[in-house]
């Protein structure tokens, strides 16, 4: 395998499928189906999960909630999606351990670096959730920190589209596809990929990032096998 240790990132969205909220139970055993085939091929994995598809902390602003408060309850919509990704995979029989930044400790332990690297080393899917713990930070730059805490090899960002491209695919029939970029590329073009403090977190930390579509099956253990999937950014 070419990457021993991951740190997957999944979007809150992406669990309600074509609903526009809420979980998909169709969606998440498809993505545990996918984490299985990956876990078993003896590749740590650590993931984050937004919280979007329950409540976005920054669209709350718009309707009236304090930014604080707001961000508050997207962590804990990162905390339910957590629990259903967790039942899913013991229900495939996967060893799985839930960690969080947010303090929630009848559900979860609390994330520490050595504690999360500990339970990879003996098999465990971590689930980090919570965010970072604290408000003002998305939860791209939570997977930025926890993919760093864990000293992964490269951060996987999985979405419904192949990669990053030069306009939005879902709008302009034309738009081209990067196959790798650097940093400094990224930045100059403007190129929505992850917020500046996830996306500076990653360049400071020579940390890679690869864009992919985890809608498409086996996409996930090609990646981690070597295959040029997605876009590279690094």
């Amino acid at each position: 395998m070419k990457y021993s240790k991951i740190l997957l990132k999944l979007s809150g969205e992406s669990l309600s499928g074509e609903n526009s909220s809420g979980i998909d139970y169709n969606i998440i055993n498809y993505l545990a189906g996918e984490i299985e085939k990956v876990i078993n091929t003896g590749v740590q994995i650590g993931i984050v999960l937004g919280g979007g598809n329950i409540f976005r902390g920054l669209k709350g602003i718009n309707n009236g909630f304090d930014r604080v408060q707001g961000d508050y309850m997207g962590m804990l919509a990162t905390i339910i999606n957590s629990m259903a990704l967790q039942t899913i995979l013991r229900k495939k029989g996967l060893k799985v351990k839930m960690l969080s930044g947010l303090t929630v400790e009848k559900i979860a332990a609390p994330m520490t670096a050595s504690k999360a690297i500990a339970l990879m080393e003996k098999g465990y899917v971590v689930i980090i959730a919570g965010g970072t713990g604290n408000p003002y930070f998305t939860t791209d730059s939570a997977a930025a920190l926890r993919a760093i805490e864990i000293n992964a090899d490269v951060l996987l960002k999985g979405t419904r589209v192949n990669g990053v491209y030069n306009a939005d695919p879902e709008q302009e029939e034309k738009a081209v596809q990067f196959d790798s970029l650097s940093f400094k590329d990224a930045y100059e073009m403007h190129l929505n990929i992850m917020d500046m403090t996830a996306f500076t977190l990653c360049e400071e930390n020579q940390l890679p990032i690869i864009v992919f579509n985890m809608n498409t099956p086996g996409n996930l253990l090609k990646i981690v096998s070597g295959e040029n999937i997605g876009t590279l950014i690094k």
